[in-house]
């Protein structure tokens, strides 16, 4: 048996200036590490190449996803150890400076030129999105961005979420499905929105049609809901098809920014305030704001980040970036707030459903789990890999409070002041 894992771990040790709380399985059948801990099992040379390459998360995130390295035992708990040493302290990101002039970073590249030699780096995985030049978030760029990781497959999708393909956190209740938990998500949001017979229903970003047919159908709305996706759409529409409620529901492939059929008595946007950006977001909160009648309501689901003391140190996950949601951004909580409110919008109710989340990632974890190698066969390997990698590390970033998740109800309230909201707050729930 050779060395090398032992060789790693000092190295690892030396750089981070802290013992290692994961053990090393290398690809000589080598072992260190604390036992009983979760193992980091490397399997190959290149991914040493990857890390002297591009050291930090893209490097670690190019071997994973090629299949160079993997955990053995729980990999939330892998993860929670590896994210304080690596992505708190930071990951030698684009932005962090010349990694040569720090000496212990010039140490470490000696070494695993040692144990993993120095042949060129190998080529990114084929799952990875080759950045283009130009502006970000242009109605061009996020059809890409969002075909990148929408149209990866329906059936892909379907082993993932389960019957109610919905891609958005649900809400739970002791003891419930996560069909449940999706189906009491959509009626929540049904219920803040107070829809009723005969109102015009927005779904901004409508994905795979859940909520258009659970407000048509439990309602009696018309819905319009747009998408970026000709995937999502073609399975919405035959999904509404089926239900017998075409009459009621029409799926648009069309940009938020280019829906002109105002006004709306509702507007719902689940999960899609992600994908809009920095750059955009007061005009993704004017355009919405137009697009209501007075008196209408907005719900608005989206992810929030902690704050930055220096927000201009912000940069997205490069894995993230890469591999799941190219050229996406998440906004502190009060920031979102503020552009709505700047928009126009009374911002009446803000509930956290953070653990919700991390329960949804966690069921979607198993079912992808439980049909690894169908989700393969409509993917790929790496593919497949990405979406474990990401769902499981979201679940444990939710767990910590590293990031969050808010349904915000805001009102266009007429010049009366007269918002439609009962006295009594949450008579929704």
């Amino acid at each position: 048996m050779g060395d090398a894992a032992l060789r790693l771990t000092t190295l690892a040790e030396e750089l981070l200036g802290t013992p290692l709380p994961v053990r090393i399985r290398a690809w000589d059948g080598s072992e260190s590490g604390p036992p009983g801990a979760p193992v980091l099992v490397i399997r190959h040379r290149r991914a040493l190449r990857r890390l002297l390459w591009r050291p930090g998360e893209l490097g670690l995130a190019r071997a994973w996803v090629a299949g160079e390295i993997d955990v053995d035992g729980d990999l939330y708990h892998a993860l929670d150890l590896l994210a304080g040493l690596l992505w708190e302290r930071g990951d030698g990101g684009e932005d962090s400076g010349n990694p040569l002039l720090d000496p212990r970073l010039r140490a470490a590249a000696r070494g695993l030129l040692k144990i993993g030699g120095a042949l060129p780096p190998p080529p990114p995985p084929p799952e990875e999105v080759r950045r283009r030049a130009g502006p970000l978030h242009t109605k061009r760029r996020d059809k890409r961005a969002i075909s990148h990781h929408y149209d990866v497959g329906n059936n892909f999708y379907a082993l993932v979420l389960g019957p109610s393909m919905v891609y958005s956190c649900a809400y739970w209740q002791d003891g419930g499905t996560l069909e449940d938990a999706q189906r009491d998500k959509l009626d929540l949001i049904c219920r803040k929105l107070a829809l009723k017979q005969g109102d015009r229903l927005l779904d901004v970003g409508c994905g795979w049609g859940s909520m258009a047919v659970h407000a048509a159908r439990e309602y009696g709305v018309q819905v319009t809901g747009v998408t970026l996706s000709r995937e999502q759409a073609a399975f919405a529409r035959k999904r509404i098809a089926e239900e017998g409620l075409t009459d009621r529901i029409e799926i648009r492939v069309q940009d938020y920014r280019d829906v002109r059929d105002a006004p709306y008595d509702a507007i719902s946007s689940i999960g899609m305030a992600e994908h809009v950006g920095q750059v955009r977001y007061h005009e993704y909160a004017d355009q919405l704001f137009s697009l209501l009648k007075p008196g209408g309501r907005l719900l608005n689901h989206q992810i929030a980040r902690r704050p930055e003391r220096d927000e201009s140190a912000y940069h997205v996950d490069e894995f993230i970036d890469r591999y799941v949601f190219p050229d996406g951004e998440l906004a502190p909580l009060g920031r979102t707030l503020a552009t709505l409110e700047e928009a126009g919008f009374e911002v009446r109710d803000v509930e956290s459903i953070r653990e919700h989340y991390a329960l949804t990632l966690r069921r979607w974890v198993a079912n992808l789990e439980a049909n690894w190698r169908q989700a393969v066969r409509h993917s790929s390997p790496g593919r497949a890999r990405v979406w474990r990698l990401y769902m499981a590390a979201s679940a444990v970033s939710f767990e910590r409070n590293r990031i969050g998740v808010n349904q915000i109800l805001a009102v266009k309230t007429p010049e009366s002041g007269e918002s439609g909201l009962p006295l009594r707050a949450r008579d929704w729930h």
